[in-house]
């Protein structure tokens, strides 16, 4: 059983070993948040609640909600990030919720299940259609939207030649 949470300080070993495994990987850090420095924990913490409040975001950034996916051990096996509205970027390269699993928890089902727990959170944040993206190379990320109800839209395709796939999921 797995279960979403907000971060917070008490957990702070357990995120320091899903961070540093994330590091050792050597792979781009998905979600966005996790490339937060977590240096100074308290610090970092606090900028995910003000985020969740609008407070201090970047511009051309909206208010977001992070969380932490756990299971009953109390381990950390994935992040999710939920926009609560889209930017013109957000349209085509970002989605409404960007998440990631630990490298060493993937093909267990753990993706399925923390895209289905966010999208309820979007729910309970008004999001009523859902925008969920992902490179077409990442095949896992693909299946995962589509067991989800994600029905495809127009692709993007970046200035690099990266195609992103769009799927709109309705909640």
């Amino acid at each position: 059983m797995v279960y979403l949470v907000k971060p917070t300080v008490s957990l702070k070993e357990d995120y320091l070993s899903f961070y540093q495994e994330w590091l050792d990987s050597g792979e781009e850090m998905i979600p966005w948040v996790i490339e937060k420095d977590p240096a100074n924990f308290e610090e970092m913490i606090q900028s995910i609640q003000d985020h969740e409040k609008g407070i201090n975001l970047p511009d051309g950034w909206v208010p977001d909600s992070t969380y932490w996916l756990l299971t009953n051990h109390k381990k950390i096996v994935g992040v999710v990030n939920i926009r609560h509205q889209l930017s013109a970027f957000l349209l085509t390269r970002g989605g409404h919720i960007g998440y990631g699993i630990r490298p060493s928890e993937r093909r267990k089902g753990y993706a399925t299940k923390l895209l289905s727990l966010s999208l309820e959170k979007a729910n309970e944040l008004g999001i009523k259609k859902a925008l969920i993206v992902c490179d077409e190379t990442n095949i896992a990320s693909f299946k995962t939207i589509i067991k989800n109800g994600g029905i495809s839209d127009k692709d993007f395709i970046e200035e690099n030649g990266n195609v992103i796939k769009r799927f709109w999921i309705e909640l």
